[in-house]
């Protein structure tokens, strides 16, 4: 069994939403195929995976760099004992090669990219979905458990557009779900003030919203924020400042005590390992959001789990950013807390497919094998064109 090609197509995001930070219309996302030489139903069996959604496409590392590498390499070597799947370590270690430590940015979500078509692939050699292959790699029992589901959103809508936040999380509130995530930073403080008060009338109370500032805020303004924020008691306060100002972090904690949530913007089990000794977070509180498609895959992201549980951290306090079908799986079969969902916007990668009904703010994963992408169908075209089906 080997590795016979690998493809990528830079996809175009969707949407003209923005955050204090970015506009999302200018986005693309990665999108590759892992062909093998093993055919089913006459044709090969190929893995499918992307990096994330909110950044940009990493066409030029995987094809220049990762996929010689990847190509190059013995086949025996990819595989893991017993020669009936691929060993998703050894290939992340494969594309890695010659890369030095640390650097990581864009390279750790073009490797993402390629190690989760792996996961697709080794589940659909299984026959199974990818939430079992990866609970069983990491000595788990595979249970397709609902977990618990909360929309991304809340975002700046350009006057004269007819949407409103209001309008917004009303029609996620007809589409079930109970939990919702704003966006703040983009406007003064007494105007974000009244989109949280708008936001609220809809979530019925602090305990379902979710504040965003996407690393936006100096520690005066994060500060500022933190006190108008306080007495509403909100689920959490994500992203406050830059990712990698832990002392940032942890001053905001102290003075806000409300639950904070960050991780989004580290990309490896040493950043986490960083966040944990020096960022102020705490057990059984704070939300930890690292994504495994910008961070070297779900092996890598495993890695950071072990570091969240090895220094007295729940997994279920981990809820990855993404609002997708691969980290939706990634929750479910590594029991983390929740997941996150991006409904109707950051198409065609945003949300889940049709068969992964969200009810009583729940969802679980489709029975399709591998990550169930290809039922998704937005993302189809796409696939036809990387795959030619």
């Amino acid at each position: 069994m080997r590795i016979t090609e690998v493809r990528e197509l830079a996809v175009q995001l969707e949407g003209g939403v923005a955050n204090a930070v970015v506009n999302f219309s200018e986005h693309t996302v990665s999108l590759v195929a892992v062909v093998t030489d093993v055919v089913r139903g006459g044709r090969p069996v190929v893995g499918l995976g992307f990096n994330s959604i909110g950044r940009f496409a990493q066409s030029g590392i995987i094809r220049d760099r990762m996929i010689p590498r990847l190509l190059s390499a013995p086949p025996a070597s990819l595989l893991a004992e017993g020669g009936e799947r691929f060993d998703a370590a050894q290939v992340l270690a494969t594309i890695m090669r010659n890369e030095k430590p640390g650097g990581h940015g864009d390279r750790a979500g073009a490797a993402a990219a390629i190690e989760h078509a792996i996961w697709d692939l080794n589940a659909k050699l299984a026959d199974e979905p990818a939430y079992a292959t990866i609970a069983r790699a990491f000595g788990r029992e595979p249970v397709a458990t609902p977990v618990e589901v909360y929309t991304g959103g809340g975002y700046y809508y350009a006057p004269g557009t007819g949407q409103t936040l209001r309008d917004e999380f009303l029609r996620y509130r007809e589409m079930g779900f109970e939990s919702f995530k704003m966006k703040i930073g983009g406007a003064p403080l007494a105007e974000d003030m009244k989109r949280v008060e708008q936001a609220l009338q809809v979530a019925g109370g602090g305990a379902h919203l979710m504040v965003d500032a996407n690393g936006r805020f100096d520690l005066p303004t994060a500060l500022a924020y933190a006190k108008e924020l306080q007495p509403l008691d909100l689920r959490w306060f994500e992203e406050i400042g830059d990712p990698l100002d832990y002392q940032l972090n942890r001053e905001v904690i102290e003075a806000y005590g409300g639950a904070v949530a960050t991780g989004e913007n580290l990309f490896s089990a040493i950043d986490t390992l960083n966040l944990v000794r020096f960022g102020g977070m705490r057990p059984r509180r704070d939300i930890f959001q690292m994504d495994g498609g910008l961070s070297y895959g779900i092996t890598e992201y495993a890695r950071m789990i072990q570091v969240l549980e090895s220094h007295g951290f729940d997994r279920r306090q981990a809820v990855p950013h993404g609002g997708h079908l691969i980290n939706l799986h990634a929750v479910v079969g590594l029991g983390l807390g929740a997941c996150e969902a991006y409904p109707g916007v950051f198409q065609p990668f945003g949300g889940y497919s049709k068969e992964c009904e969200i009810r009583n703010a729940k969802v679980r994963p489709s029975d399709a094998p591998g990550f169930g992408l290809e039922q998704k169908a937005e993302l189809a075209p796409f696939i036809r064109q990387l795959t030619g089906h």
